[in-house]
């Protein structure tokens, strides 16, 4: 279960950096880090008219509701869910036990570039996510949960 989120600085650049690469990449119009309770913790670029915000916490929600069709078929959860649009799709990835990445992508781009994309950032944010938080407990800090 996810705590209270504490990233340093130095962490969201790192993670900042990652979520655009991946925009740039894999042609996104927006990429966002997502605590799994629906808060936005990082995102780059923008989805014209739409409001992140609720997306965000939507994505978040849309994404923890298929456990349990995961769990039916013997799956802990879906690493990744595809909401395909006419103009706009959403791609939305495990990072961590904490933590989901949301690209809102467009016909500039594929869903196998995306995922494709999506499953690298996602090991390298995993990273990044979990070194701020062994920092965290070692500094007494709370901070991003997901790990052990």
């Amino acid at each position: 279960m996810a705590s209270s989120v504490t990233i340093g600085d130095a962490d969201l650049a790192t993670i900042q950096g990652l979520l655009e690469r991946l925009m740039a990449d894999a042609a996104c119009a927006a990429v966002l880090l997502i605590a799994r309770d629906g808060e936005s913790l990082a995102a780059a670029g923008a989805a014209p008219a739409m409001d992140m915000v609720s997306v965000a916490g939507l994505a978040a929600g849309g994404f923890s509701s298929t456990a349990p069709l995961a769990q039916l078929l013997g799956e802990r959860e879906f690493a990744a869910v595809i909401h395909e649009g006419v103009a706009r799709s959403l791609h939305v990835s495990a990072v961590d036990d904490a933590t989901i990445l949301m690209a809102v992508f467009d016909e500039r781009t594929t869903v196998g570039m995306v995922r494709a994309f999506a499953r690298e950032a996602s090991t390298r944010l995993a990273a990044v996510l979990d070194e701020a938080r062994t920092r965290g407990r070692s500094t007494g800090r709370r901070s991003h949960g997901g790990g052990a």
